[in-house]
């Protein structure tokens, strides 16, 4: 269900707000006629999502989006081709590079909540090396976006506080 929906250059676009991603601004674009989706931030293929918690971003957040692409993308033939995805950096892509994406956003939660349900502190969890298995891809250890603070935005998104009810 799209948040907003018009017609532009003889093409329906909708655009669909995605809460507490990259930050809690982003929103993804369809191009339904073109069979585009523009995601911006929440996906990249040339590192870790930039998770940016100080603006509302969460590690969650990021997965909710991805999924959200992926319930929209259609791939043509062998999961390759079909909808064309244009990350907010990087090459562009299709449903089965997104879906490799989503698979390795979604082991490194796991992997950092499991250390964190041990009693883990942030160091322990970073010394563990969570990513490692990705790090060829889309790790760095300097740059506008390192390992290091991919791994500490994972772990403070599950480490919160949940709002709890007053009722």
């Amino acid at each position: 269900e799209a948040d907003k929906e018009f017609f532009f250059n003889g093409e329906p676009v909708s655009m669909r707000h995605v809460p507490a991603a990259h930050t809690d601004g982003d929103s993804i674009v369809v191009f339904r006629k073109s069979d585009v989706v523009a995601t911006g931030d929440i996906f990249r293929t040339d590192s870790y999502p930039v998770i940016d918690l100080a603006r509302g971003g969460s590690v969650q957040g990021v997965l909710n989006g991805l999924n959200l692409v992926l319930d929209i993308a259609i791939p043509e033939h062998h999961e390759e081709g079909g909808t064309m995805i244009v990350p907010g950096h990087g090459r562009i892509a299709d449903e089965f590079d997104l879906v490799e994406y989503r698979d390795m956003v979604t082991i490194v939660r796991d992997r950092v909540q499991a250390l964190i349900k041990k009693g883990m502190t942030l160091e322990q969890v970073k010394s563990e090396r969570p990513t490692r298995d990705y790090d060829s891809r889309y790790g760095a250890a300097s740059g506008a976006w390192t390992t290091d603070q991919f791994v500490e935005a994972v772990f403070k998104s599950l480490s919160a506080p949940k709002a709890t009810s007053t009722q």
